[in-house]
């Protein structure tokens, strides 16, 4: 068989074991096969899961370690699944990857990337400079990756962003068919709404005071920050800065699995070809699935905004407050501020898409080396960026959506409409009237982005989902 998967490399297997066996007891742990890679100049760059993702996977005995026979075994099959990923990355079947090669497999799994980031994945993986990968440089590359296929090697980057700071109106989350019929999509969801419980909770006080100068901006009874907070606390002790946030963290299980489901049918819809589709079309599928997630759980963001401005004893829970404002206002009630809420999905998933993406490749084009991985920080660092430039195009809509859900609580006998009240804001407290909350709002996302990120991790890890 070409390449040599099989008798050939057997021969370099037992040289190699014994390399890594550091101290000749005939196996091999996690921390032998780190250090034993590390001294040959192999090193995992994205951390040490992958070496215990290595000896998991090859212990067939379950005894923690590898012995010579589950280290042969475990790189044959490795070898295996390798070059029928090669294969089939080798378009034009002549024993070569060439730019155009890597960029339309890419293309074909939804990363439109520009050819430079191509040539940087293929110079990353190219040893012998001549602007291709053959077999041998593209084994040697990937040996102790346990990432087997393409979509495995790109998944790192599909998931590692996609982070909850509160406002989630972004693209939803991609997942492998791999993934898919494994269940593994299930856990990532798990992963990342527990991430958002624990992100959304611990910056609760941040949002409320957001809502509450958004919501309080007449020149009589404008709020500050810190006067807020103070506000606040008088009112209510430090438990009132938590108003409205029990609701916010349970609406979250089902907005994020109808937007998930509804975004892979529009994707299926929308693909032009197969199962292909285009940032242009992942965005359009995006921002419906978002419509669609909002429209079911809408009524539950008007409750959240009531129950966060409300005063000690206005209501005894969700449902005494639910069943307020269908006695008092009528069904209708539950979809005030509806229109810009939903208006505003089309700037921020479209503006947070796209810088993302393009931040991410520029970033592949300068500075990408070995696997062409941007790391955990960078991708971070593209989606705090594009987040915040999302919400500073959308932050007007969401305002006006919180004065529209606010009015009847206010006792305003004014039900003003979204031109009327934008118009309103504009003429009483200017342009920048518009933007009123947005202070907390930004305050929050460094905190919401790191408390995420490491819940996120550590319920990965509770799960068995490795990077």
């Amino acid at each position: 068989m070409r390449g040599g998967w099989n008798t050939e490399s057997e021969k370099g297997y037992e040289e190699l074991f014994q390399k890594l066996d550091t101290n000749k007891d005939g196996k091999v742990d996690v921390a032998e096969l780190r250090a034993g890679l590390i001294a040959m100049g192999i090193s995992l760059r994205t951390g040490a899961e992958k070496e215990g993702k290595i000896v998991t996977t090859g212990d067939k005995n379950k005894d923690g370690v590898l012995d010579f026979g589950e280290f042969a075994r475990y790189l044959k099959e490795h070898e295996k699944k390798l070059w029928l990923t090669f294969k089939s990355l080798d378009k034009n079947d002549d024993g070569r990857l060439d730019i155009c090669e890597i960029k339309q497999s890419l293309a074909e799994l939804g990363m439109d990337i520009s050819p430079e980031a191509a040539q940087k994945i293929l110079q990353s993986i190219d040893s012998d400079g001549t602007m291709t990968v053959d077999w041998n440089e593209w084994r040697e590359h990937f040996l102790f990756n346990p990432a087997t296929d393409l979509e495995e090697i790109i998944r790192y980057w599909k998931h590692s962003s996609q982070l909850d700071i509160g406002d989630n109106l972004a693209v939803p989350d991609e997942f492998t068919s791999e993934e898919k019929i494994s269940g593994g999509w299930w856990k990532q969801l798990v992963a990342g709404a527990a991430a958002g419980a624990v992100s959304r909770t611990g910056t609760a006080p941040l949002d409320r005071i957001k809502v509450f100068m958004q919501v309080h901006a007449s020149t009589s009874n404008q709020i500050s920050l810190l006067g807020g907070f103070r506000q606040m606390l008088k009112e209510g002790g430090a438990t009132s800065l938590w108003r409205g946030n029990g609701l916010n963290v349970l609406k979250m299980a089902p907005e994020t699995a109808i937007k998930f489901m509804a975004y892979e049918q529009y994707k299926r819809f929308l693909a032009s070809e197969g199962d292909q589709i285009e940032t242009a079309q992942r965005f359009m599928a995006g921002s419906l699935a978002g419509a669609t997630a909002q429209t079911a759980i809408y009524p539950l963001e008007v409750m959240k905004t009531r129950l966060t401005l409300r005063s000690t004893g206005q209501y005894s829970g969700m449902l005494d407050c639910a069943r307020s404002i269908l006695q008092k206002e009528g069904i209708k009630a539950f979809y005030k501020g509806y229109v810009p809420n939903i208006l505003g999905i089309i700037p921020y998933a479209g503006i947070d898409l796209a810088i993302y993406e393009s931040l991410k490749n520029a970033w592949l084009s300068n500075y990408a080396t070995d696997t062409a991985n941007p790391g955990v920080l960078v991708l971070l660092g593209c989606g705090t960026v594009s987040s915040t430039c999302g919400q500073l195009a959308s932050y007007p809509l969401a305002l006006v959506r919180t004065r529209m859900q606010a009015q009847a609580s206010l006792n305003s006998t004014e039900q003003l409409s979204m031109r009327s009240l934008v118009k309103s804001i504009v003429a009483k407290e200017g342009f920048f009237g518009l933007y009123r909350g947005i202070l907390p709002n930004f305050m929050k996302v460094i905190p919401a982005v790191s408390i995420s990120y490491v819940v996120y991790e550590y319920t990965k890890s509770f799960l068995g989902i490795s990077k």
